[in-house]
């Protein structure tokens, strides 16, 4: 298995993975063009040339950020790899000093295993401006946001010693 920063050349394979997830409401759909001018933000793994799962960290702020489009191949779910991807996009959002991740989910244990807590959605105005308004089930959504604080990200201002 390897989980890497998607290339031109996995546009096809993350497609074929969400389309098959959003037919079923796992995923909101995305287009080949959303998906080929994002591709900075999406993270694949990778088992044999075929990319077998997929998800995207969408920077809302520089202090928010969203886990979205997370999806496994059924062919190889309950091999970790969910939780792999999950983790190399906190690790990549501490990276980014993002102190606050979420998530919206119907697979609210999985996030919980990682550190997420239930939240609010009027905790995630941005995402319901972006999202949600086109969203073809709105409303009668049954997603529930989860969120991560990421207490561990340095914030170089916090860590300035005042003068004496």
């Amino acid at each position: 298995m390897n989980i890497r920063v998607a290339s031109p050349a996995d546009v096809g394979g993350i497609y074929a993975l969400v389309c098959e997830h959003s037919a079923r409401g796992d995923v909101l759909p995305r287009t080949l063009v959303s998906i080929r001018n994002s591709l900075d933000d999406w993270f694949v793994v990778d088992v044999d040339d075929q990319i077998v799962g997929c998800a995207s960290l969408l920077s809302y702020t520089s202090e928010l950020a969203e886990v979205r489009s997370l999806a496994i191949h059924d062919e190889v779910k309950g091999n970790g790899w969910g939780a792999a991807i999950l983790q190399v996009l906190i690790s990549e959002a501490r990276r980014r000093n993002i102190p606050t991740l979420f998530a919206l989910t119907r697979a609210v244990p999985f996030f919980q295993r990682a550190g997420f807590v239930v939240s609010d959605m009027d905790h995630f105005p941005q995402k319901v401006w972006r999202d949600c308004d086109i969203c073809p089930v709105r409303e009668e959504c049954d997603e529930t946001p989860v969120v991560l604080q990421l207490d561990a990200v340095s914030h170089p201002a916090k860590e300035l010693v005042p003068c004496e």
